[in-house]
């Protein structure tokens, strides 16, 4: 795309960002809204899985479609994302059942993963890495006004109108995403001498899957298995199986899906550990905040959306001035600590959370989480892309995205463990405080069925539902039955900031591992007396400056 004039090159931009809004918007008018749809639809249990079957298609999907585009060019593929995410959208929408809307998040997730590969891969087609960087920031700046206004919209919807417009209200963007990347994305020829590394794919594929079962179906409660089950420790087996033979495949094929050569580069195979503990500790930990706030502090959707908006704005702001900062200097390292050890202080805050905690103190902490994530996420993206070659962005980028999108999902299965395992144990302690109050209660069926409304955590989420039935209670019961819903919300709280601290302990992981990155500078054009004095540079790409940043990635 080295051809093309600038101008150009902006409207393709505003066809992949309208793209990524596309993709974005539909994720965060889910989060606040996804309690409400559990609690209609039933499965609490099940509640991690509508969010983990979306990560598990979308990392399986963006791995495997970075190295095809490489060969085949990113127009196919993000059109092809954007119609499976509409078309898994679209099918949500008429779920039934908690199953039917984990089914149809799987499709939606492989679109998702093929949008988010394509896109950040092709802004790397077009742009140098210093000029990358702005563009990283408004990028990150769409995921700022999609998490600003998703969970507003989540919320009103949930609230006002029936929860299936959720799933619907964006899709007509999606159909103007796909008309403007089929208009002005360019088509690119095949790359001639490379084949399609199937075997490589089969066996990626059967070692993801598996781990990501194993990861999400372990733990205490219903519908999980010990770690020592052979349940579990089947899949781990199946996953180790895969692994090898997947690194023998690599070893032995012309072009690999995965080439084990990038992993020498020190950015690479640092900025990859980075992003795989940033993601779990921030989605292990973040995808329970609508818990928090709604089931604990009885907040509606609505008005839960207006709580997650400051945090929101926090990191549009930060990314926006995190790109612009590393456009002008070239660097990056000290702003990718600094932004990991706030988001990992948020953490910390947000765990000595108690049902009491002041909803102000609530938007503080999760300000200081914004803030921490704007600055630290949009980095490690743009230091793969800059120590790898041209020729390997596809599936480097790929690469990225699959660490990224393994740690979301491995975090999240592992802290909805530690919440259930926690919220349960909690349970346990405070049940001779709730049999107190039950036995108290004159001896009623009608009155025993209410109680059993007010012992189950997942009614907590629908709001409406708790205080029908609070006000359908004779006065004297009423106080027993409020004093019930109190011990029920201190168990669900334990629970959520036990998560929160996890996740802290994860990020800190990601801070450590932060401490070894090696910084080369953004690659940037070059100037044109440079094109004039060397015919063989393009006017994308120095041979020089490439070679110095493959160096000091490998030393």
């Amino acid at each position: 795309m080295n051809g093309l004039t600038e101008k150009k090159k902006v409207t393709i931009m505003i066809a992949i960002i309208t793209a990524m809004f596309f993709s974005a918007i539909n994720q965060t008018i889910i989060g606040v809204a996804m309690p409400r749809i559990i609690a209609k639809l039933g499965g609490m249990d099940y509640y991690s899985w509508a969010i983990t079957i979306y990560l598990l298609t979308s990392t399986v999907a963006s791995v495997l479609v970075g190295k095809l585009s490489d060969i085949y060019g990113r127009k196919p593929f993000i059109l092809a994302g954007i119609g499976l995410f509409s078309i898994g959208a679209l099918l949500s929408g008429f779920s039934a059942t908690i199953f039917q809307l984990i089914a149809y998040r799987a499709i939606q997730g492989a679109g998702a993963g093929i949008i988010m590969s394509t896109a950040f891969t092709a802004m790397g087609d077009l742009y140098e890495p210093r000029e990358r960087a702005k563009w990283t920031g408004v990028m990150s700046a769409v995921f700022g006004v999609s998490s600003v206004a998703g969970p507003l919209l989540g919320g009103y919807i949930v609230d006002h109108l029936d929860w299936h417009w959720v799933f619907w209200i964006f899709l007509p963007i999606g159909l103007i995403a796909f008309t403007l990347i089929l208009l002005h994305f360019p088509q690119v020829e095949k790359r001639q001498g490379e084949s399609v590394d199937y075997f490589g794919s089969l066996f990626l594929t059967t070692t993801i899957v598996p781990m990501l079962l194993a990861f999400s179906w372990a733990g205490e409660g219903p519908h999980k298995y010990a770690w020592g089950s052979w349940q579990i420790l089947g899949l781990l087996a199946v996953t180790v199986v895969s692994l090898l033979v997947f690194l023998w495949v690599e070893t032995r094929v012309k072009t690999p899906v995965l080439p084990l050569g990038l992993f020498k580069n020190s950015i690479f195979t640092v900025s990859n550990l980075v992003g795989f503990f940033l993601n779990a500790g921030m989605m292990g930990a973040i995808i329970y905040v609508p818990f928090f706030v709604q089931g604990v502090k009885g907040i509606s959707p609505t008005m839960a959306g207006y709580v997650a908006m400051p945090m929101s704005i926090a990191m549009l702001v930060t990314s926006a001035l995190a790109g612009q900062l590393m456009t002008k200097t070239g660097k990056y390292k000290k702003m990718a600590i600094s932004g990991l050890l706030v988001m990992t202080l948020g953490m910390v805050l947000m765990y000595f959370m108690v049902p009491t905690t002041p909803i102000y103190l609530l938007v503080l902490y999760m300000i200081v989480l914004g803030l921490g994530m704007g600055i630290a996420m949009p980095v490690f993206s743009l230091t793969v892309q800059n120590a790898v070659a041209p020729q390997e962005l596809g599936v480097a980028t790929a690469a990225s995205q699959l660490f990224r999108n393994l740690g979301g999902t491995i975090g999240i299965a592992v802290m909805g463990s530690v919440m259930s395992a926690n919220m349960s144990a909690k349970m346990n302690q405070l049940s001779p405080t709730m049999s107190q109050g039950a036995a108290s209660m004159p001896a009623d069926p009608a009155l025993a069925e209410k109680l059993s409304l007010f012992t189950n955590p997942q009614n907590l989420l629908d709001q409406p539902k708790i205080e029908a039935a609070l006000h359908s209670l004779p006065p004297e019961s009423q106080t027993v039955f409020a004093h019930m819903l109190d011990t029920i919300r201190e168990a669900m709280s334990y629970g959520i900031t036990t998560t929160f601290l996890t996740g802290a302990i994860v990020a800190g992981f990601a801070v450590v591992i932060a401490l070894f990155l090696k910084e080369i500078p953004l690659r940037s054009q070059n100037k044109p007396e440079q094109k004039k004095s060397s015919k063989k540079e393009t006017p994308a790409t120095s041979t020089a400056e490439w070679d110095g940043a493959q160096a000091a990635g490998k030393a």
